[in-house]
């Protein structure tokens, strides 16, 4: 269902680009870690223990805070993630 709705995102962002449709573009930010995730053994995803549940967290706050530090400028002002690109 996500992906279905960034699609429509993209779809309708593209057309606004074109001049088919008035209004503003919809700014969208992706902080992904696939390459962190992929490490992962699928078993993983049914991991429950707190100090594993501890240790994506502050995987994912390290990550973050990678993203922050090189996309904080272009926030509100441009997207940082080509939608049309990554889903279509």
């Amino acid at each position: 269902m996500l992906i279905r709705e960034v699609r429509t995102i993209a779809y309708l962002n593209k057309q606004i680009d074109d001049g088919r449709l008035g209004g503003r573009r919809l700014l969208v930010h992706l902080i992904e870690a696939e390459d962190l995730i992929r490490s992962f053994s699928w078993s993983s995803r049914l991991n429950g223990d707190w100090k594993f549940l501890l240790h994506l967290h502050e995987m994912g706050r390290r990550h973050a805070d990678e993203w922050l530090a090189t996309n904080f400028d272009r926030i509100g002002r441009e997207s940082t993630v080509d939608l049309y690109q990554k889903y279509f």
